[in-house]
């Protein structure tokens, strides 16, 4: 049987966020506002089977199909909640799992680094996808465990506090979120990630840890 990673539910792309991911998504955009749901399980291969589940149960849309060895992601979305809901259902009857059986993530880095300098901004900017992040602004990493999770903390971070997304990583052993703004906006944006994943219920991994 499939290991549920991470199964997370975002009721509402926020404008930053939807638009990264239509960024680097290789399959159907979202639009801002739309519904989405982060789904990562292992073994990675068994993510394609629950991609043809999703898209049989409901008439969303996938945006990402990540499938790694030990990993595979899937993200859908659609205008309607309802049907994201359904089509994660329809996922969950045929792993036969239940939402409460995915690992409770566990951030392993969470710190803010004030009042950055010019030169590590601009390495900072060849490597995102999103916004830029500018010399003298507040630059707030999150690592998270599994990695879908960080989906979740960018959203609520946009919705918490005017800041700019500068880069998701949602897929692979850890999630990845930076963002980039004035001190203050990034100091709430980056308490709301990290609300967010500490609210997020499930059970331990494997390995124990907390």
């Amino acid at each position: 049987m499939a290991e549920l990673r991470c199964y997370v539910f975002l009721d509402q792309l926020q404008p930053q966020n939807a638009s990264f991911w239509a960024t680097v998504a290789q399959g159907f955009l979202p639009n801002s506002g739309m519904a989405s749901l982060f789904v990562e399980i292992s073994p990675g291969i068994e993510i394609n089977h629950l991609t043809d589940v999703a898209l049989k149960a409901t008439p969303v849309k996938p945006g990402m199909l990540i499938v790694e060895r030990l990993y595979g992601m899937l993200e859908i979305h659609s205008e309607s909640q309802a049907d994201v809901r359904a089509a994660g259902a329809a996922i969950l009857r045929d792993m036969n799992h239940r939402e409460e059986d995915r690992i409770k993530p566990r951030v392993l880095t969470s710190q803010i680094i004030r009042r950055i300098d010019d030169h590590q901004s601009q390495l900072v900017n060849r490597m995102r996808h999103g916004n830029m992040l500018l010399a003298g602004q507040s630059f707030y990493i999150m690592e998270v465990e599994p990695a879908g999770y960080a989906a979740l903390a960018a959203n609520e971070a946009e919705k918490a506090a005017n800041v700019n997304i500068l880069e998701i990583r949602a897929f692979g052993s850890f999630g990845r979120v930076y963002i980039g703004g004035e001190e203050r906006d990034v100091v709430v944006a980056a308490e709301a990630a990290a609300k967010s994943i500490e609210n997020v219920t499930g059970k331990a991994p494997k390995h124990g840890k907390e």
